[in-house]
Formats: C-alpha cells, sequence, structure tokens
C-alpha cells in the first residue's frame, strides 16, 4: 500500500492524533508569547524607559508582519510544502526570541518583535491546514477544538509562566543583564521540541495540482496588510483617528486590498477564492471569531494594568488570575464538537457569543475592592464562551476549503482575526489613553507646584506613569496623605476608562451574537458515515486526492436555508 494511502481513504492520516499533539506545541508557543508579553509591559516600560506608544509598538510590530505575512506563508505552504514552512517558521521565531531577550532600547525589542512576527505567521496558518488535511472531516471538528483549546490555554497560561519568570529576576539576569529576558528565552528550548516533533511526526503534504505563483496577488495582499495593520496601530500613538498620518494609510491599506480581491478574482493563477466571502458560513463564522478576538486583545491589554497597578499585585499573582480562562476555553472548546453534533452550529456559537457579552458586561462593574473570586467566575465564563466560538467557527471555515487550498484558506481567517485583534489593541488603547487623560488632568492639578509641568505631562500619559511621579512627588516632600489621595482617584479615572472599553467591547460582541443567531445557515456536521467523507468514483481527482482537496467541491454539506 502506497505511505500516502491515507489521503484517498477519506480516513485520515493513521498517526493523525500524534501529529495533532506536534502542532499544538508549535501553535502553543507562538501564541504563549503574545500573553507573557502582555503580563511583563509594565516591568519592560521601566527598564527601557518606553513610553505608552513604543510599549504598544512592542506588542504591535509582532501582529503588523504576522498579518502582513500569515496569506502568504499560507499560499507557500500550499505550494511548496506545509511541514517545510512550519519548520522555516519556528525556527525564524525560536531565532528572534533568543536575540529579543537580549533588547536594550524600545526600538530593538520593536524591530526583533517583528521579526518573530515573520516566523510566527508561518506557524499558525500552516498548523491548522496540516490539521484539516490529515483529519477526515468527521473527526475535524473535534480536532480543531483541540488547537482551539491550546490557543486558549496559551493566552491564559502565558501570564502565570510571564509572572513566574518575572517573580524571579535573576533567572533572567545572570543570562541577559535585564530582569525580562527570560520571558524570551523561554521560547527557545519548546521551539526546539516543537522543531523535533514536526521532523519526525508530521508528513508532509502540499496541494496535489499547484499553480503557478501568484506573485501579483501576493504582493498586492502584503502592501494592503501592511498599511491596514500600520494605520490602525499608529491610532495608539497619535490618538486621533482622524489624523492624515493614520487615515492614509487605512485608506491606502482598503484600496490596495480591494485592488487586490479585483485582480484575484479575474486572475487564471489567483490564490484567493474570493468567492468563499460568498458562503454565508464562511463568512458569518470570520465575523463572529474576528469580533471575539477584538474583545480579547482589548481586555488582555488592560488587565494586567489593573492587577498589578491598582490592586498592587505581583506579576506572578496577576498571571494566576488569568487561569480561569484558560480552564473554560479547556472545557469548552474541546468539547464544542459533540454539542454542535446536538444543538449544530448556530445554537453553540450564539450561546458562546452570549457568555462572552455577559462577561463583558460583568467587567463593567468590577472596582478596585471587588472580591477576587468574582473576577475569576468572570474569566471562566469569557474563555468558556470563547471556546464555544473559536472551535466551531473555525471548523466551518476549514471544511468549507478544498484540501488542496487549506493553506491559504487558513490564512485568511488568521489574517482576518489578527486585524481584528489589532484593532481591538488599536481602539482599546487609544480609548482608554484619551479617557484615562481627560479624567486625570484635573487630577494632577492637585499637586504641589513644585512638580515640573514636564512631569504633569507625563503622569497624564498612563496609569504606570501616573504613579511614578506621585512616588516621585513624595520624595520630594509632597504631603503623604495628598500624593495618596491624588492616587486614589488617579486609579478610580483609569478604572472608569476601563469600563468604557468594556462597553465597547461587549457591543461588538453582542453584534457578533446577533449575525449569527439570524445570519449563519444551518449547517450539518460532517459525519463518520457521510458521503462527503468518501472519493467520489466519478470524480477524476479523487484517485490523486480526497474529493474535498479538488478546487471546487467543499468539505462540508451545502448549506440550508
Amino acid at each position: 500500500m502506497p505511505a500516502d494511502a491515507w489521503m484517498t481513504s477519506g480516513q485520515g492520516h493513521p498517526r493523525r492524533w500524534a501529529i495533532l499533539g506536534v502542532l499544538v506545541v508549535g501553535l502553543l508557543i507562538v501564541v504563549l508569547d503574545n500573553t507573557v508579553l502582555n503580563i511583563a509591559l509594565p516591568t519592560i516600560q521601566e527598564d527601557l524607559d518606553a513610553t505608552p506608544g513604543q510599549l504598544v509598538w512592542a506588542v504591535d510590530s509582532y501582529i503588523l508582519v504576522f498579518a502582513a505575512l500569515l496569506f502568504t506563508w499560507g499560499v507557500l505552504g500550499d505550494r511548496y510544502g506545509r511541514k517545510r514552512v512550519l519548520v522555516i517558521g519556528l525556527a525564524i521565531f525560536g531565532l528572534a526570541s533568543a536575540a529579543c531577550a537580549f533588547a536594550t532600547t524600545p526600538e530593538m525589542l520593536i524591530g526583533l518583535r517583528a521579526l518573530m512576527g515573520v516566523g510566527g505567521a508561518a506557524v499558525t496558518p500552516t498548523t491548522l491546514a496540516i490539521i484539516t488535511v490529515v483529519f477526515p472531516p468527521h473527526e475535524r471538528g473535534k480536532a480543531i477544538g483541540a488547537w482551539a483549546g491550546a490557543v486558549g490555554a496559551a493566552v491564559a497560561l502565558g501570564p502565570v509562566l510571564g509572572g513566574l519568570l518575572l517573580e524571579h529576576p535573576e533567572w533572567s539576569s545572570w543570562i541577559t543583564g535585564n530582569d525580562w529576558g527570560a520571558v524570551f528565552l523561554i521560547n527557545v528550548p519548546i521551539v526546539i521540541l516543537g522543531l523535533i516533533g514536526v521532523w519526525r511526526v508530521v508528513p508532509e503534504s502540499k496541494n496535489p495540482n499547484p499553480q503557478l505563483l501568484d506573485l501579483v496577488g501576493l504582493v498586492l495582499s502584503i502592501v494592503g496588510l501592511t498599511l491596514l495593520v500600520y494605520g490602525i496601530i499608529d491610532v495608539s500613538r497619535v490618538l486621533v483617528w482622524t489624523s492624515p498620518q493614520v487615515l492614509a494609510p487605512i485608506i491606502g491599506g482598503l484600496a490596495v486590498i480591494a485592488i487586490f480581491l479585483w485582480y484575484e478574482a479575474r486572475s487564471e493563477r489567483r490564490s484567493f477564492d474570493v468567492s468563499l466571502f460568498r458562503n454565508r458560513g464562511y463568512a458569518v463564522s470570520l465575523t463572529a471569531v474576528t469580533l471575539a478576538f477584538f474583545a480579547l486583545s482589548g481586555i488582555t491589554f488592560t488587565l494586567p494594568f489593573y492587577f498589578q497597578v491598582l490592586r498592587g499585585y505581583t506579576t506572578l499573582q496577576a498571571g494566576l488570575c488569568f487561569l480561569p480562562f484558560a480552564v473554560g476555553q479547556l472545557l469548552a472548546a474541546p468539547r464544542s464538537a459533540k454539542m454542535v453534533l446536538r444543538f449544530g452550529y448556530r445554537a453553540v456559537m450564539t450561546t458562546g457569543l452570549v457568555l462572552v457579552a455577559l462577561s463583558m458586561a460583568a467587567l463593567v462593574f468590577i472596582q478596585i475592592d471587588t472580591p477576587l473570586w468574582i473576577a475569576l467566575v468572570i474569566f471562566f465564563v469569557f474563555g468558556f464562551g470563547m471556546g464555544n466560538v473559536i472551535a466551531p467557527a473555525s471548523t466551518v471555515m476549514q471544511n468549507a476549503l478544498p484540501l488542496g487550498r487549506a493553506g491559504a484558506g487558513s490564512a485568511v481567517q488568521n489574517t482576518v482575526r489578527q486585524v481584528g485583534g489589532a484593532l481591538g489593541v488599536a481602539i482599546i488603547g487609544t480609548v482608554l489613553a484619551t479617557q484615562y487623560t481627560s479624567r486625570v488632568d484635573s487630577i494632577l492639578d492637585d499637586l504641589p507646584d513644585a512638580i515640573p509641568e514636564s512631569a504633569r505631562s507625563a503622569a497624564s500619559e498612563s496609569i504606570i506613569a501616573t504613579d511614578q511621579v506621585l512616588a516621585a512627588a513624595q520624595a520630594q516632600g509632597a504631603p503623604a496623605e495628598l500624593v495618596s489621595t491624588v492616587r486614589d482617584r488617579a486609579y478610580e479615572a483609569f478604572l472608569l476608562s476601563s469600563h468604557v472599553t468594556y462597553v465597547i467591547s461587549m457591543a461588538l460582541v453582542v453584534v457578533a451574537a446577533l449575525v449569527v443567531a439570524f445570519v449563519l445557515p444551518r449547517i450539518s456536521p460532517p459525519r463518520k458515515d457521510d458521503e462527503t467523507n468518501r472519493p467520489d468514483p466519478a470524480d477524476a481527482s479523487a484517485r490523486q486526492v480526497p474529493p474535498a482537496a479538488g478546487d471546487g467541491k467543499p468539505a462540508i454539506p451545502a448549506e440550508g436555508p
């Protein structure tokens, strides 16, 4: 029997669950790194003397490059081999992580984070594409549930691991000379394990009917996405959406993306099938995941400051507070496939989005002295809801793709999701900063006249800067009672500002829930005995690839009403 007989049997790869385990390790480190960085942001800001804008760019330089290259890496994987692209991506990611640990300036950190984005962009769509290829349709929901569970676990475990490393700065300082370098160095051994696993376990796969490389389309996608995401991110620096330096790249990016879609719809060697957006299941699922990630990115950017500054928690304590999110998603995502079989995609995804919206609404009522257990329950509900959105939505989208283009197709959903995440950080960061500045300016007027105007201006930029200025004021002889009063009022201003961001996120999730509830078509989940799992004898391409691998035959039943 040929070694690749599994590709035509409709039964999946015989070692598919071991392959899934290896892919999860590779994905875990890419997602983990972003949340590890989030918990380290206050420490990095103090150590590198970074401005709030530089701090946002330390996060978003990765997102910018990541989002811009996702589609390109997905296409390259489909054409030249997904395993090969995965190995290249992990190697780049690991080397750039090691270099980040030794960054000495905010600009150096931003540049190296961008290089990490080059590697990360190769890993995320490739893992999902390989899962789609090695698992038969009736098992993909369960496999993608495990994949999504790993994403949720990494989002929450990152702050725990980051907190532990930052609690013991000596582990980092003797190697890197700083207190936070270990949050990047920890990536290296995990990447090495992932590379070994990929090399030994993961089979090579590619489009069996490759076309000529769509160079024009790839260049247009990179330019358009770079301009769009850059403009979105730059809002966090200028804090004005109508600024020409914000509007110009955003409008330019949208124009180039429009040209890209027009070109792809007419090209004979297109790398992206524009007709996917006419599939309501695909379009609605993509909308749901994107808006959910907007909310997730927003709160993971804001909450570390709430725990570490307002509540005075250590980095480890703050990180542990995110564990309920991981538990919720780990419970929900792998089990969502069974729930879909019983209740359908629409009911499961709508319920998940409603839970996310309710948790965002509950965060609006969080105060500095709110009992911790209440916050932890809210995080659990948030994670549980996300698990019931990401996994089913990703399954719908992947099942709508031809296997030969699984990489490019999975890259599209990851690209749009990352743009949503970038929007989340940019919009939430901008709203938080402007709201806080407007509230804290009058509060800082109560400080003694001896405090220079430059210090007052800096204090109005962020809650950490406010804390630093108040500590300096007290050291210079300002009355302790006055400093304490100003600090309490500043904390209250930050809390009220964060509540505004939660309302914005909640409103978008409610929109997503309504779209899913009323627009998502009825889609029957693939079952083991479905005809869609078997090669079609009448289809000549079935002798080479499974029926879903043809360029026009979807892997899921047709949409219902």
